[in-house]
């Protein structure tokens, strides 16, 4: 590795970090261009970073759109973080937790799997 190149951790902090911001662009950029996403053990969610692109710009039409990262594991190159995610349901804004693994291969995210968890709402006053 020189002195420039970014490790697993770096990409997907990164990549977290352009997520909080909805910084489309500095997303996109974590990612290989033919990267994929699918569900843990599942289905295909999207393929390149055009389809990507398409996801995430729903996501950040939501305005209390935010991840907290509260826990991650870094081994070789793939990461496994635990967030909770808050987003604005149809019912109004919740919580839901989620597991993301991330293979990372050349400095970008080559593909994301995805365990979606429990939903919990916000209960205002």
């Amino acid at each position: 590795m020189t002195a420039s190149s970014k490790t697993p951790l770096q990409v997907v902090q990164a990549q977290l970090d352009a997520y909080n911001a909805k910084d489309i662009e500095a997303l996109l950029l974590a990612y290989a261009p033919d990267a994929e996403q699918y569900t843990l053990h599942g289905a295909l969610l999207a393929r390149g970073q055009e389809q990507m692109r398409e996801r995430f710009l729903v996501r950040f039409a939501e305005p209390d759109l935010h991840a907290r990262l509260l826990n991650r594991t870094v081994m070789a190159n793939v990461v496994v973080d635990y967030e909770l995610i808050t987003r604005n349901f149809p019912e109004g804004v919740g919580t839901v937790e989620m597991i993301c693994v991330y293979e990372v291969a050349e400095e970008r995210i080559r593909k994301a799997s995805f365990a979606v968890g429990a939903t919990r709402m916000n209960i205002r006053p």
